[in-house]
């Protein structure tokens, strides 16, 4: 009986119950934004402003939309603005860590091959040296090693792996046909243009048609279109739960149907030598890109700082902000300002704003998430079915599996590695699942990390020694219904001032092409607003 074989069947004893205790958790921390100091807005009692600061432009919010609006600003020649962020760090949700064995993700951990109409994000990965070449090339070239490394996915079911996202293996003839004709009609989507000429799908989503028969996917769940087309079988109705989990952090029974078919039909970038399902990615995820941006372009940002109070006016705006660390309050004023934070953070914080703008800014719901990085002494064992790879997703779980992030090493022997296992609380409503996320304790969850990769991996607990979790109260936001194309957000793009909303949330879904987007017209916005003569860097169709 070799190493592996010991402790697997070593695990499967404590598993039946032959062991008098459960083994004790392995050492690590508990994470999470900063919801302590968040939650203040709704108390208030901020001190007074002990300082005044002037800025021509502030930014407040340094997740992908402010760094993006601040690059922005700097690659335009343009260095008077502060950037302002609650968090001790910058990256919103694409924020990483590292430890002596490697890099690993605290959030996003991808990015697809973008597609034309994400311009500004092929010109930062043009930048860090990701894309080689002209970033205008329908196909370009990418850094090999950014390129996610085979193989790419597999599936746990049934107690075995099968290659790749496709739950068929025991399927009856229909439901395989059934499957083909759903992804047949997502690839129609993929092609399909509107009345008006544009892509029916397209991120950033400001590009994709406005013809009002695909609009009107926005007035239902995406489950409800789904049996409409006849989709009724576990298969399909599996992925695209998982697709709604997997980017917005809900179930495909509260997802607007327009957002969950953007997510299989948005997609239309491709390398020189790469299909439309290669994604970049790096140990940290995201975190590299946040990482250079920082670094290139000194963007530092002042961390702790919760912005409580704003006015604005025809002359400027003018911010009130709490400095945790310093444990005073500054008042800031701006000739323009950026906000790349949570709307629910400006609705609170707006003062003598439209009434209509505050009620559209407070009717964003977010979803609660959990991630929790296990270090492990060797990689899990693969028991049966296809090795280990990049993203291991389990199919009867409430998880979303896990990544591995030493994956795109080249190294030819095995050795330590770090899995970083998603948790979507999804199957309740945002406000319970924040109240259970944040009421756990680090051992809890990471007990629920170790019995759920316990089900594909029995020896799990014997090789992880180190379990850190991090809980996102407001990961990213829900969209329901409604939100896409309703007039809350209609009604908020319309708004014209000294005031520009630049976060994600201005899109209503998640993703960095969006936030990356949102910050550089932002950014450009407020340029042009100033007097400055530059180009667009956005895609001008």
């Amino acid at each position: 009986m070799d190493r592996r074989d010991f402790l697997a069947s070593g695990a499967a004893i404590l598993a039946a119950g032959c062991a008098p205790a459960a083994p004790a958790i392995p050492p690590g921390e508990l994470l999470a934004t900063n919801h302590v100091l968040g939650h203040r807005l709704r108390g208030g009692g901020f001190p007074a402003a002990t300082q005044v600061r002037r800025v021509r432009v502030a930014i407040v919010g340094a997740g992908i939309s402010g760094l993006s609006a601040a690059w922005r600003l700097r690659r335009a020649g343009f260095d008077d603005f502060e950037l302002l962020e609650l968090e001790n760090e910058p990256g919103g949700n694409a924020r990483s860590g590292r430890n002596e064995v490697s890099a690993y993700p605290w959030g996003a951990h991808y990015i697809p091959l973008p597609s034309r109409e994400s311009r500004a994000t092929r010109l930062i990965l043009a930048e860090q040296g990701v894309l080689l070449g002209d970033p205008d090339a329908a196909r370009p070239r990418y850094e090999e090693r950014a390129l996610c490394q085979a193989p790419q996915e597999r599936l746990y079911r049934n107690g075995t792996w099968e290659e790749g996202l496709a739950p068929l293996a025991g399927r009856t003839r229909d439901e395989i046909r059934e499957w083909q004709r759903f992804h047949d009609r997502m690839r129609e989507f993929r092609a399909m243009r509107g009345k008006d000429g544009r892509r029916a799908f397209a991120i950033p989503l400001g590009f994709s048609s406005r013809d009002p028969a695909l609009l009107a996917l926005d007035r239902l769940t995406l489950h409800d279109w789904l049996r409409g087309e006849g989709f009724v079988s576990e298969a399909v109705h599996w992925l695209a739960n998982y697709a709604c989990r997997d980017d917005y952090g809900c179930e495909h029974r509260e997802v607007s149907a327009w957002a969950g078919i953007h997510y299989f039909a948005c997609r239309g970038g491709a390398g020189r030598e790469d299909d439309q399902d290669t994604v970049l990615t790096w140990p940290e995820g995201i975190g590299f890109v946040v990482r250079n941006l920082v670094e290139r372009h000194g963007l530092r940002a002042t961390a702790g700082a919760i912005v409580h109070r704003v006015e604005e006016d025809r002359r400027g705006v003018r911010l009130l902000a709490h400095l945790a660390a310093e444990k005073r309050s500054v008042e800031i004023r701006a000739e323009h300002v950026i906000w790349a934070a949570p709307f629910a953070f400006a609705a609170r914080a707006l003062a003598g704003a439209p009434e209509a703008l505050v009620r559209a800014l407070g009717s964003w719901e977010y979803a609660p998430w959990l991630t929790a990085n296990l270090t492990l002494s060797e990689p899990p064992y693969v028991h049966h079915g296809a090795p280990l790879s990049w993203d291991n997703v389990i199919h009867d779980s409430a998880s979303l599996g896990y990544v591995v992030a030493t994956h795109q090493d080249v190294a030819t022997r095995p050795g330590p590695t770090v899995l970083t296992w998603y948790r979507p609380l999804s199957e309740q409503a945002p406000a319970d699942g924040r109240q259970r996320l944040l009421s756990g304790t680090r051992q809890s969850w990471a007990q629920a990390a170790l019995s759920d990769l316990a089900k594909p991996h029995p020896e799990i607990g014997a090789i992880t020694t180190r379990i850190d979790v991090f809980a996102n109260g407001h990961a990213m936001v829900r969209p329901r219904p409604g939100l896409i194309w309703g007039e809350a957000r209609a009604s908020l793009l319309a708004h014209r001032g000294r005031l520009h909303f630049a976060h994600a949330d201005a899109s209503g879904l998640s993703l960095f092409e969006e936030a990356n987007d949102r910050g550089v017209a932002a950014a450009e916005s407020v340029l042009a607003a100033l007097g400055e003569r530059v180009a667009s860097v956005r895609w001008k169709g």
